[in-house]
């Protein structure tokens, strides 16, 4: 699989299983992914890529990912819960 910085992929096993991220950075077998709230840009969480699915085709940029500040983590959140990609809590 080919997946680049930015990419938005859906989590295919684990306990993340069915939850979307954002990649933050991929090497060889492994991906690190990140959504904002519980995988923050700070800490990452290591995946394999045989466990991630690409799932749109609209990724977030790159540029910010790179950048660093503060604010990504809430960028992050927003630009998954716009693209309706994060489903709402069940109460």
């Amino acid at each position: 699989m080919n997946l680049q910085e930015g990419d938005v992929v859906v989590a295919t096993a684990g306990k993340e299983k069915n939850q979307i991220f954002v990649v933050l950075e991929t090497d060889g077998k492994f991906c690190y992914i990140v959504d904002g709230k519980r995988l923050k840009m700070t800490k990452p969480k290591k995946k394999s890529l045989k466990h991630v699915q690409k799932a749109s085709k609209i990724g977030f940029d790159a540029q910010k990912l790179k950048s660093g500040q503060e604010n990504v983590n809430a960028e992050i959140r927003k630009f998954l819960k716009e693209r309706s990609l994060i489903c709402p809590k069940k109460t």
